[in-house]
């Protein structure tokens, strides 16, 4: 890595109670022939954004198992109820200190590629200043993964609460850079019948 070149990394959140999809966990539900939170690790692995951290939660053992052999760090969030925005604390936290950036993903978005990733570091990485916030944007539509950087948002972050990401915090700045991309960037999984849409 090159001087020049930020320190990102990549934290996906899989802590969820997921209680609009039913009984069984919804990160295991299969996608594609795979654990749905699997495909998720996998599109992080392969991109640029080191190390990945994935925050355990809800069903934290049969998730683990899930992502067994995987090249991850492995954190939970003990209070699962206490919402997204703890998860979010908890996965920016098991980041290296060095980390300027971080690309959070979520673990019920089976279509995100590393690609998509990609794009959000390199447009961070070419921009001069550096902003706040990479979202993608579809069809008039902020989606997911963000990439979030952890110096100009590390005030704010801090004061998140709730079931939250940094979506209401990000709405409120003017240092957000938007770029666009493909329909899978707002296609989450709330129900069983999702995974077919």
């Amino acid at each position: 890595m090159t001087v020049s070149e930020p320190c990102i990394g990549a934290v996906i959140l899989a802590a969820g109670l997921g209680s609009r999809f039913g009984p069984a966990p919804k990160m295991l539900a299969p996608y594609a022939g795979r654990p749905m939170v699997r495909c998720a690790a996998e599109a992080a692995l392969a991109s640029a954004a080191r190390p990945v951290v994935a925050v355990l939660g809800a069903h934290a053992g049969a998730v683990r198992a899930a992502l067994a052999g995987l090249d991850l760090t492995l954190v939970e969030n003990l209070d699962p109820a206490a919402g997204l925005s703890a998860s979010l604390r908890v996965g920016l936290a098991a980041l290296p200190p060095e980390t300027e950036a971080a690309v959070v993903l979520l673990g019920d978005m089976p279509r995100i590629e590393a690609a998509h990733i990609d794009a959000l570091i390199a447009a961070y990485a070419a921009a001069t200043p550096r902003p706040s916030a990479v979202v993608p944007v579809s069809g008039g539509r902020r989606g997911n993964p963000v990439l979030l950087d952890l110096t100009r948002l590390a005030a704010d972050l801090a004061t998140l609460t709730g079931d939250h990401g940094a979506g209401p915090l990000l709405r409120r700045r003017s240092d957000v850079l938007e770029v666009p991309a493909d329909p899978a960037v707002i296609f989450d999984v709330d129900t069983p019948e999702g995974l077919g849409g």
